[in-house]
């Protein structure tokens, strides 16, 4: 089963971008956390192939504190659009963690946003924690109601067992802050996201 699409990432659109730059400044000095969907770049009116974030899914249920953000998988549709994931980094450091970089492995791009939350503070990464370019692009978006419109591919009804391996029902992805005598020791030391399942998004 395939969470991720696997066609490129082209580039993200920019009322998506806008939105979680809005919400990761409201949700300061909380973490942020969200899902990025896509579309094909074709049926928005792109000239190109590929996909392009369109969407930042909110995950009901997710957990936010000043020091970390926790999505319950049970609450995350097993959804064909769905292409990696988003984060704020409340110390503005736009460098993946660690442990943000394991959980990169899910997902085809990641983007991290750092205070205070300008057009230009955010980075976009690759599933090994490679900075990566992004591009952002003026697209009209297609109707927020056709997330709703699922299929039998879309749903994942008993997953909790694939090819006759047990696999675990829920994956938390938190992202923790460090303290500030760590950022000092390593200033590469950043928002962690950490996964407790191994059940892969690629």
């Amino acid at each position: 089963m395939r969470l991720f699409r696997s066609s490129a990432v082209l580039g993200i659109a920019s009322d998506a971008l806008e939105f979680a730059r809005e919400a990761s400044e409201e949700a300061h000095p909380n973490e942020y956390m969200g899902l990025l969907r896509g579309e094909d770049a074709r049926r928005i009116g792109l000239d190109r192939s590929g996909t392009v974030i369109t969407e930042v899914l909110i995950v009901p249920g997710t957990q936010s504190t000043p020091t970390s953000a926790t999505i319950d998988s049970n609450m995350v549709p097993n959804d064909r659009h769905a292409v990696g994931s988003i984060h704020s980094h409340p110390n503005g450091v736009l460098k993946p963690s660690d442990t943000d970089r394991n959980a990169f492995g899910k997902g085809r791009v990641h983007i991290i946003i750092g205070h205070p939350y300008g057009v230009t503070d955010w980075a976009a990464f690759d599933q090994h924690g490679n900075r990566r370019s992004l591009e952002v692009v003026d697209v009209d978006l297609p109707d927020p109601e056709a997330f709703f419109d699922f299929d039998e591919t879309d749903l994942d009804i008993d997953y909790t067992k694939q090819s006759g391996d047990e696999e675990q029902s829920r994956w938390d992805v938190e992202m923790d802050t460090p303290t500030q005598s760590n950022q000092q020791s390593n200033q590469n030391t950043d928002t962690d996201m950490q996964t407790d399942d191994d059940r892969g998004w690629r």
